[in-house]
């Protein structure tokens, strides 16, 4: 004997009938229409919620209307974005209240979806407020018909902010000071600063340290971060900064002449500060997060002034530290700077300003790039002896080695 096809809608319809009457559990219902309690529950609710049976009929979904669908097309050729984002951006400048599923719907239907999926978002790191930290580095080289452009990028690590984005003719510390100095007289001086060890501010020269970048950076206060080596993870913010701005320049059309890059630089800045919601920051936009530091650019630095009672020399003209019976490297950017020179162990730690920035054996004759802050390194008794430990980082190699105070 063959199964009687049974309409969903009478079957729905059949069992809110009987439900209704209450001579009958709805657990017994459930099981014997073979449903689920939540879909009995939901069934019988759309049925008191309608008064009415047509309230259990199939609802078709409505479709999206013409004009709707069309400029949600425009605005994924206009930016690039994805449904998300999209959805944000239609209710708030076209006043169409769509779903993030139906704007996918839309984007699918006109092959506008990328294959590109990715996993869960991992843990979240950032400082606690703006100007704490900003990340720096440079995107990569363009090689462009008339030649070359390097994107310089700053953003701040709190709101993902882009602070600063440049072009620079070739990547060196003359072409990046004056954009940093730009940077500071708009939005002022961060607490500190992440940067990798590239040639802006990671000097090869005679023992590796300091380039005259990262003491212009220092001498505006600034506490210098450096990321390890290989691991560009270190510097997350500006590394999704890049990734955002490459897809938007690959989608808008890379510039084809170094004139050209400033003002495209510049608008992508204004629209990823301003206009691109970020799901990092629950939809929000970064300008919404971020304000200008309260710390102003100093136009003229004054000399630092050292604790009274402190051993304080000044480096010759090569940044080199006399000793009794021999020079010492420590600088070459620092030539003629004051320094200022502590004993322990038989070592000397070299300080600039407000960090560390050489260990010297004299019993091994040799001498190590340091950087730490002043106020990380404790002091052990009323001498100041400085109690530390060196650990090691391996590195490449094509790099020297590198030693990080450890204050733990």
């Amino acid at each position: 004997m063959p199964w009687r096809r049974v309409d969903v809608n009478e079957q729905r319809m059949r069992f809110v009938i009987r439900a209704t009457r209450g001579t009958e559990t709805l657990a017994a219902l459930c099981r014997e229409f073979g449903i689920s309690r939540p879909t009995g529950y939901l069934w019988r609710r759309r049925y008191q919620q309608a008064g009415s049976l047509t309230g259990l009929c199939e609802r078709s979904p409505r479709r999206t209307a013409a004009w709707q669908q069309q400029r949600v097309v425009a605005l994924r050729q206009q930016t690039g974005w994805g449904a998300k984002k999209l959805r944000v951006l239609v209710r708030e400048e076209e006043q169409i209240p769509l779903a993030v599923r139906t704007i996918h719907r839309i984007l699918e239907r006109y092959g506008l979806v990328s294959e590109e999926t990715h996993g869960p978002a991992p843990g979240r790191f950032e400082r606690g407020a703006p100007n704490e930290l900003w990340q720096m580095d440079s995107k990569g080289k363009y090689p462009l018909p008339d030649g070359e452009c390097h994107p310089l990028s700053i953003v701040d690590d709190h709101s993902r902010y882009a602070v600063g984005l440049y072009a620079l003719p070739e990547l060196s510390g003359e072409q990046a000071s004056p954009c940093l100095v730009e940077t500071f007289r708009r939005y002022g001086v961060p607490q500190a600063m992440l940067m990798d060890r590239g040639t802006l501010s990671w000097s090869a020269w005679n023992g590796w340290g300091l380039t005259r970048l990262s003491v212009q950076l220092m001498e505006q206060g600034i506490r210098l971060l450096y990321g390890r080596v290989r691991h560009p993870q270190t510097q997350g913010k500006v590394e999704r900064f890049h990734r955002t701005l490459g897809q938007a320049l690959r989608h808008r059309g890379v510039p084809q002449r170094f004139g050209d890059w400033p003002a495209a630089l510049e608008e992508f800045r204004q629209i990823y500060n301003e206009r691109r919601r970020h799901e990092a920051l629950e939809m929000k936009r970064p300008a919404e997060r971020y304000h200008p530091s309260q710390r102003s650019y100093q136009e003229r630095v004054k000399e630092w002034e050292y604790p009274e009672g402190r051993d304080v020399r000044r480096l010759n003209s090569q940044g080199m530290l006399y000793e009794p019976g021999r020079r010492w490297f420590v600088c070459g950017s620092l030539a003629g700077q004051r320094v200022r020179v502590e004993r322990f162990d038989g070592k000397l730690l070299v300080g600039y300003r407000h960090m560390y920035i050489r260990e010297v054996d004299l019993e091994r004759r040799c001498s190590r790039a340091l950087f730490e802050s002043v106020k990380d390194v404790l002091a052990t008794d009323a001498n100041h002896v400085l109690a530390f430990h060196i650990k090691e980082t391996a590195m490449p190699r094509f790099f020297s080695r590198h030693f990080f105070v450890d204050t733990r």
